[in-house]
């Protein structure tokens, strides 16, 4: 196959952990081309949407990780894949994206995830669909809201719905005398909206992410173990990345996730699970690939291409027919 990969700049990448070159990896292993381009080098043109891409050759070395090839410009159907890998954050530029790949997707290109899909599962809001999933939860632009939140759980972590990476995430207690400064920082005085949600103190064990691909659960969790006095587990945010066997919660969780969000164009979705609750459904460029292949044995990027092969072969035969 030809699989188009839609990148950060390629020498901000860092191949001792980005999951995007380990994907490349695990393509170029199974006899797969792998292209390269940038957020800007789509382009929609008489109707028809574009791309400036790289062909890109893997060195196996750390630096530099890749050769470029010649750039040329391609319409994204000519491609057997397009794995949209841009990280957050998820402002107008990202969504203008996901339009110009709705439309090359009418014309015949596959692309994973589905565009229409990423721009309507917000990473945070979407857990309010599966409340029998989640803890407490909140949403709204009322401060004083806020404030009735914390007061009902004593403690609650507040965040903004288009954060990634731990970032502006806070731990907000009743008794915190800089409680109203964390609420008019966050809310920005009723113009924001936050998402409060119970305190859930199993984040001492770790943030788990719980990978999703075609539906399928890789069978280990990443927890990510939050440095101490810290309560943010993100690996961004310092976390400890610790691959761990998956609890029957998470199974359960993962399991009932799975086919209903693959059904709706999620071929790769990362779960963020804290003790029993499901905090996060991340499906813009989940990470941890290379973490929990390292610590387990069991081989994620080989995974994810054999998964991605099969799925190209499915949409294939439904378009053919």
């Amino acid at each position: 196959m030809d699989i188009l990969f839609i990148l950060d700049p390629f020498d901000s990448l860092k191949p001792k952990k980005e999951t995007s070159i380990a994907m490349m990896r695990a393509a170029v292993a199974r006899g797969h081309r792998v292209f390269g381009c940038l957020q800007g080098d789509i382009s929609l043109d008489q109707g028809k949407v574009t791309a400036r891409v790289t062909p890109l050759e893997l060195t196996g070395e750390l630096s530099p990780w890749y050769k470029a090839g010649e750039v040329r410009t391609e319409p994204l159907s000519a491609f057997d894949a397009v794995l949209m890998r841009k990280d957050p954050p998820f402002d107008m530029e990202y969504v203008y994206s996901t339009y110009m790949l709705e439309r090359a997707v009418e014309q015949g290109a596959r692309v994973y995830n589905n565009p229409a899909a990423i721009r309507d599962h917000n990473e945070k809001f979407s857990i309010t669909a599966y409340p029998q999933l989640t803890t407490d939860v909140m949403v709204t632009r009322d401060p004083a809201r806020l404030r009735e939140f914390v007061a009902r759980h004593g403690e609650a972590v507040l965040k903004l719905l288009d954060g990634m990476g731990g970032a502006s995430i806070f731990r907000a207690r009743q008794d915190d005398p800089n409680l109203s400064v964390i609420l008019e920082t966050m809310n920005r005085f009723g113009t924001r909206t936050v998402m409060a949600q119970r305190y859930l103190p199993a984040i001492a064990q770790g943030d788990k992410r719980i990978l999703l691909i075609d539906g399928e659960v890789v069978p280990h969790a990443l927890a990510r173990i939050p440095q101490a006095g810290e309560a943010r587990g993100n690996m961004a945010a310092g976390g400890k990345p610790v691959a761990q066997p998956l609890s029957a919660r998470d199974e359960e969780i993962a399991r009932y996730l799975g086919p209903r969000l693959a059904a709706k164009g999620l071929f790769l979705v990362g779960l963020d699970v804290i003790g029993d609750s499901l905090t996060e459904i991340n499906v813009t460029s989940p990470t941890g690939f290379m973490e929990i292949t390292a610590q387990t044995g069991f081989d994620v990027p080989d995974f994810f291409i054999a998964q991605l092969e099969k799925r190209v072969a499915a949409d294939r035969s439904a378009a053919g027919a």
